[in-house]
Protein backbone atom coordinates (compact mmCIF):
# COMPACT_ATOMS: atom_id res chain seq x y z
CA UNK A 1 0.00 0.00 0.00
CA UNK A 2 3.11 2.52 0.70
CA UNK A 3 4.05 2.45 -3.29
CA UNK A 4 1.45 4.87 -4.72
CA UNK A 5 2.27 7.43 -1.82
CA UNK A 6 6.17 6.99 -1.97
CA UNK A 7 5.65 7.47 -5.82
CA UNK A 8 3.22 10.98 -5.48
CA UNK A 9 5.49 12.37 -2.99
CA UNK A 10 8.42 12.16 -4.96
CA UNK A 11 6.68 13.00 -8.24
CA UNK A 12 7.47 16.77 -7.86
CA UNK A 13 10.77 16.09 -7.27
CA UNK A 14 11.25 14.69 -10.04
CA UNK A 15 9.67 17.43 -12.23
CA UNK A 16 11.99 20.18 -10.24
CA UNK A 17 14.92 18.23 -11.97
CA UNK A 18 13.29 17.70 -15.32
CA UNK A 19 12.53 21.77 -15.61
CA UNK A 20 16.30 22.64 -15.01
CA UNK A 21 16.71 19.58 -17.74
CA UNK A 22 17.12 22.28 -21.12
CA UNK A 23 18.75 24.83 -18.53
CA UNK A 24 21.36 21.92 -17.49
CA UNK A 25 21.91 21.31 -21.60
CA UNK A 26 22.62 25.21 -22.36
CA UNK A 27 24.61 25.99 -19.63
CA UNK A 28 26.79 22.85 -19.69
CA UNK A 29 30.71 23.68 -20.03
CA UNK A 30 30.17 27.02 -19.72
CA UNK A 31 31.35 29.85 -17.80
CA UNK A 32 29.60 31.60 -14.94
CA UNK A 33 31.01 34.20 -13.26
CA UNK A 34 29.33 35.66 -9.88
CA UNK A 35 29.85 37.99 -8.00
CA UNK A 36 29.63 37.55 -4.35
CA UNK A 37 28.32 40.28 -1.97
CA UNK A 38 25.51 42.45 0.36
CA UNK A 39 24.11 40.45 2.78
CA UNK A 40 24.90 36.66 1.65
CA UNK A 41 28.47 38.01 2.52
CA UNK A 42 27.63 38.24 6.66
CA UNK A 43 24.58 36.17 7.32
CA UNK A 44 25.78 32.51 7.91
CA UNK A 45 22.91 30.70 6.31
CA UNK A 46 23.08 32.79 3.24
CA UNK A 47 26.74 32.03 2.85
CA UNK A 48 26.24 28.06 3.82
CA UNK A 49 23.79 28.06 0.91
CA UNK A 50 25.92 30.59 -1.66
CA UNK A 51 28.91 27.51 -1.25
CA UNK A 52 25.96 24.92 -1.77
CA UNK A 53 24.96 26.75 -5.28
CA UNK A 54 28.35 27.19 -6.46
CA UNK A 55 29.38 23.81 -6.10
CA UNK A 56 26.28 22.20 -7.52
CA UNK A 57 27.05 24.57 -10.25
CA UNK A 58 30.19 22.92 -10.39
CA UNK A 59 29.06 19.53 -10.44
CA UNK A 60 26.34 19.94 -12.94
CA UNK A 61 28.50 20.55 -15.65
CA UNK A 62 29.66 24.65 -15.24
CA UNK A 63 32.34 26.73 -14.63
CA UNK A 64 31.92 29.19 -11.78
CA UNK A 65 34.63 31.99 -10.99
CA UNK A 66 33.64 33.51 -7.29
CA UNK A 67 34.89 37.01 -7.25
CA UNK A 68 34.19 38.83 -3.82
CA UNK A 69 34.68 42.02 -2.31
CA UNK A 70 34.14 42.80 1.56
CA UNK A 71 32.34 46.07 2.24
CA UNK A 72 31.54 45.39 5.93
CA UNK A 73 34.23 43.26 6.64
CA UNK A 74 36.77 46.36 5.61
CA UNK A 75 34.82 48.71 7.38
CA UNK A 76 34.75 46.62 10.95
CA UNK A 77 38.70 45.71 10.48
CA UNK A 78 39.23 50.12 9.52
CA UNK A 79 37.30 50.66 12.81
CA UNK A 80 39.35 47.71 14.66
CA UNK A 81 42.70 49.80 13.83
CA UNK A 82 41.61 53.40 14.15
CA UNK A 83 41.09 54.13 10.64
CA UNK A 84 37.96 56.58 9.76
CA UNK A 85 35.74 55.07 6.72
CA UNK A 86 35.31 57.78 4.06
CA UNK A 87 33.69 57.60 0.53
CA UNK A 88 33.68 59.68 -2.19
CA UNK A 89 31.47 58.74 -5.68
CA UNK A 90 30.61 56.31 -4.04
CA UNK A 91 33.81 54.81 -3.68
CA UNK A 92 36.00 54.35 -0.02
CA UNK A 93 39.08 56.72 -0.06
CA UNK A 94 41.46 54.38 0.54
CA UNK A 95 45.14 55.67 2.17
CA UNK A 96 47.81 53.83 2.45
CA UNK A 97 46.92 52.70 5.57
CA UNK A 98 43.74 51.78 4.53
CA UNK A 99 45.34 49.41 1.63
CA UNK A 100 47.30 47.18 4.06
CA UNK A 101 43.91 46.62 5.81
CA UNK A 102 42.09 46.40 2.85
CA UNK A 103 44.22 43.66 1.42
CA UNK A 104 44.62 41.73 5.12
CA UNK A 105 40.63 41.56 4.68
CA UNK A 106 40.44 40.70 1.59
CA UNK A 107 42.61 38.02 0.87
CA UNK A 108 43.16 37.22 4.51
CA UNK A 109 39.89 36.62 6.00
CA UNK A 110 36.74 36.78 3.36
CA UNK A 111 38.26 34.79 0.65
CA UNK A 112 39.82 32.66 2.97
CA UNK A 113 36.10 32.00 5.22
CA UNK A 114 34.54 31.53 0.95
CA UNK A 115 37.30 28.82 0.23
CA UNK A 116 36.62 27.38 3.10
CA UNK A 117 32.94 26.62 2.85
CA UNK A 118 33.57 25.62 -0.55
CA UNK A 119 36.03 23.14 -0.16
CA UNK A 120 33.60 21.49 2.72
CA UNK A 121 32.28 19.83 -0.33
CA UNK A 122 35.48 18.53 -1.89
CA UNK A 123 38.81 19.96 -2.75
CA UNK A 124 37.53 22.22 -5.23
CA UNK A 125 38.21 26.22 -4.47
CA UNK A 126 41.62 27.98 -5.37
CA UNK A 127 42.05 31.30 -3.84
CA UNK A 128 43.86 34.47 -5.34
CA UNK A 129 43.64 37.93 -5.73
CA UNK A 130 44.24 40.45 -8.61
CA UNK A 131 47.88 40.19 -8.30
CA UNK A 132 48.30 36.56 -8.76
CA UNK A 133 49.60 36.04 -12.47
CA UNK A 134 48.92 39.39 -13.38
CA UNK A 135 45.17 38.91 -13.43
CA UNK A 136 43.85 42.25 -12.76
CA UNK A 137 45.94 45.21 -13.79
CA UNK A 138 44.75 48.72 -13.02
CA UNK A 139 45.90 52.44 -12.79
CA UNK A 140 44.85 55.46 -10.40
CA UNK A 141 40.93 56.37 -10.22
CA UNK A 142 40.25 59.68 -9.69
CA UNK A 143 36.71 60.10 -9.63
CA UNK A 144 35.24 63.73 -10.94
CA UNK A 145 33.29 65.17 -8.34
CA UNK A 146 31.84 68.45 -9.38
CA UNK A 147 34.07 69.04 -12.70
CA UNK A 148 36.93 68.54 -10.61
CA UNK A 149 39.67 64.97 -10.22
CA UNK A 150 39.29 63.68 -6.65
CA UNK A 151 41.96 61.68 -5.29
CA UNK A 152 40.78 59.11 -3.25
CA UNK A 153 43.89 56.94 -2.80
CA UNK A 154 44.55 53.94 -3.37
CA UNK A 155 41.82 52.68 -5.56
CA UNK A 156 42.25 51.53 -9.03
CA UNK A 157 40.45 51.60 -12.39
CA UNK A 158 40.99 48.53 -14.60
CA UNK A 159 43.36 48.58 -17.98
CA UNK A 160 43.94 44.76 -18.26
CA UNK A 161 42.91 41.15 -17.58
CA UNK A 162 44.98 37.83 -17.81
CA UNK A 163 42.67 34.97 -17.41
CA UNK A 164 45.70 32.58 -17.88
CA UNK A 165 45.88 31.42 -13.93
CA UNK A 166 41.91 31.84 -14.17
CA UNK A 167 41.48 29.15 -16.84
CA UNK A 168 44.15 26.49 -15.36
CA UNK A 169 42.39 26.61 -12.10
CA UNK A 170 38.79 25.61 -14.82
CA UNK A 171 40.95 23.59 -16.99
CA UNK A 172 41.80 21.63 -13.78
CA UNK A 173 37.92 21.27 -12.45
CA UNK A 174 38.90 24.07 -9.92
CA UNK A 175 36.81 26.69 -8.59
CA UNK A 176 38.76 30.23 -8.58
CA UNK A 177 37.77 32.75 -5.87
CA UNK A 178 38.50 36.15 -6.71
CA UNK A 179 39.50 38.97 -4.13
CA UNK A 180 39.14 42.50 -5.33
CA UNK A 181 42.63 43.70 -5.39
CA UNK A 182 44.67 44.81 -8.29
CA UNK A 183 48.35 45.27 -9.78
CA UNK A 184 49.24 48.47 -10.30
CA UNK A 185 50.35 49.18 -13.83
CA UNK A 186 52.59 51.85 -13.43
CA UNK A 187 54.17 52.13 -9.94
CA UNK A 188 54.64 48.89 -8.01
CA UNK A 189 51.82 49.31 -5.55
CA UNK A 190 48.43 47.48 -5.61
CA UNK A 191 44.97 48.96 -5.80
CA UNK A 192 41.23 48.25 -4.16
CA UNK A 193 39.34 48.05 -7.38
CA UNK A 194 35.34 47.88 -7.15
CA UNK A 195 34.16 44.22 -6.95
CA UNK A 196 31.46 44.58 -9.03
CA UNK A 197 33.43 46.10 -12.04
CA UNK A 198 36.31 43.29 -11.63
CA UNK A 199 33.54 40.52 -11.87
CA UNK A 200 32.45 42.52 -15.38
CA UNK A 201 35.48 42.84 -16.55
CA UNK A 202 36.85 39.02 -15.44
CA UNK A 203 33.44 37.87 -16.83
CA UNK A 204 34.45 39.87 -20.33
CA UNK A 205 37.63 38.76 -20.28
CA UNK A 206 36.61 35.11 -20.03
CA UNK A 207 33.73 35.27 -22.67
CA UNK A 208 31.32 34.13 -20.07
CA UNK A 209 27.82 33.00 -20.22
CA UNK A 210 26.49 34.63 -17.36
CA UNK A 211 27.60 37.48 -15.02
CA UNK A 212 25.56 36.86 -12.05
CA UNK A 213 25.80 40.12 -9.45
CA UNK A 214 24.25 39.42 -5.60
CA UNK A 215 22.82 42.30 -4.23
CA UNK A 216 20.32 43.14 -1.28
CA UNK A 217 17.50 43.61 -3.61
CA UNK A 218 15.02 41.99 -5.79
CA UNK A 219 16.34 43.41 -8.99
CA UNK A 220 16.04 46.51 -10.58
CA UNK A 221 13.31 47.85 -9.87
CA UNK A 222 10.51 49.66 -12.39
CA UNK A 223 10.13 53.08 -10.59
CA UNK A 224 11.68 53.20 -7.29
CA UNK A 225 10.37 54.33 -4.97
CA UNK A 226 7.18 54.62 -6.19
CA UNK A 227 6.91 51.31 -7.33
CA UNK A 228 8.80 48.04 -6.38
CA UNK A 229 7.86 46.34 -9.57
CA UNK A 230 11.25 44.56 -10.61
CA UNK A 231 12.27 44.80 -14.40
CA UNK A 232 12.95 40.58 -15.42
CA UNK A 233 14.70 41.48 -18.61
CA UNK A 234 16.18 44.39 -20.36
CA UNK A 235 18.22 45.19 -23.33
CA UNK A 236 22.20 47.01 -23.18
CA UNK A 237 20.19 50.08 -24.89
CA UNK A 238 17.14 49.94 -21.91
CA UNK A 239 19.76 50.12 -19.43
CA UNK A 240 22.24 52.63 -20.56
CA UNK A 241 18.51 55.00 -20.38
CA UNK A 242 18.17 53.98 -17.00
CA UNK A 243 21.68 54.67 -15.32
CA UNK A 244 21.44 58.07 -15.01
CA UNK A 245 18.66 57.71 -12.43
CA UNK A 246 19.87 54.71 -10.64
CA UNK A 247 20.52 54.84 -6.89
CA UNK A 248 24.73 55.27 -6.40
CA UNK A 249 24.53 51.89 -4.78
CA UNK A 250 23.13 50.40 -8.05
CA UNK A 251 25.31 52.35 -10.32
CA UNK A 252 28.46 50.05 -10.43
CA UNK A 253 26.41 46.71 -10.81
CA UNK A 254 24.39 47.92 -13.50
CA UNK A 255 27.79 49.23 -15.04
CA UNK A 256 28.90 46.20 -14.98
CA UNK A 257 26.29 44.24 -16.48
CA UNK A 258 26.20 46.73 -19.07
CA UNK A 259 30.24 46.37 -19.48
CA UNK A 260 29.53 42.60 -19.76
CA UNK A 261 27.15 42.47 -22.45
CA UNK A 262 28.33 45.11 -24.70
CA UNK A 263 31.39 42.45 -24.36
CA UNK A 264 30.20 39.14 -25.44
CA UNK A 265 28.79 37.90 -22.26
CA UNK A 266 25.54 36.07 -23.04
CA UNK A 267 23.33 37.62 -20.40
CA UNK A 268 24.10 39.63 -17.11
CA UNK A 269 21.84 39.40 -13.88
CA UNK A 270 21.54 40.80 -10.69
CA UNK A 271 19.76 38.85 -8.44
CA UNK A 272 18.70 38.85 -4.47
CA UNK A 273 21.19 37.89 -2.32
CA UNK A 274 19.01 37.51 0.78
CA UNK A 275 17.53 34.92 -0.49
CA UNK A 276 18.32 31.02 0.04
CA UNK A 277 19.53 29.22 -3.46
CA UNK A 278 19.22 32.32 -5.73
CA UNK A 279 21.49 31.54 -8.16
CA UNK A 280 20.03 27.98 -8.97
CA UNK A 281 16.38 29.35 -9.37
CA UNK A 282 17.53 31.81 -11.68
CA UNK A 283 19.88 29.54 -13.28
CA UNK A 284 18.24 26.58 -13.73
CA UNK A 285 13.88 27.77 -13.36
CA UNK A 286 12.10 28.65 -15.74
CA UNK A 287 11.00 31.87 -13.86
CA UNK A 288 13.91 33.24 -13.02
CA UNK A 289 14.17 35.84 -10.12
CA UNK A 290 16.32 39.23 -10.41
CA UNK A 291 16.57 41.39 -13.68
CA UNK A 292 18.74 39.74 -16.56
CA UNK A 293 20.28 42.24 -18.74
CA UNK A 294 21.03 41.25 -22.88
CA UNK A 295 22.74 42.42 -25.41
CA UNK A 296 20.68 44.70 -28.18
CA UNK A 297 20.25 42.25 -30.95
CA UNK A 298 18.31 39.70 -28.57
CA UNK A 299 15.55 41.85 -28.28
CA UNK A 300 12.24 40.05 -28.74
CA UNK A 301 14.50 36.87 -28.80
CA UNK A 302 13.27 34.26 -26.22
CA UNK A 303 15.12 34.67 -22.81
Amino acid sequence: MSTPTRKHTALPKAQILIEALPWLVRHNGKTVVIKFGGNAMIDEDLKAAFAQDVVFLHHAGLKPVVVHGGGPQISAALDQHGIVSEFKAGLRVTTEDAMDVVRMVLAGQVQRELVGLLNQHGPLAVGLTGEDAHTITATKHQPEIDGELVDIGRVGEITAIDTGAIEALLADGRIPVVSSIARSQDDGHVYNVNADTAAAALAAALDAETLMVLTDVEGLYEDWPHSDEVISRLTAAELERLLPDLSSGMVPKMEGCLHAVRNGVTTARVIDGRVQHSILLEIFTDEGIGTMVVPDEQEGDAA
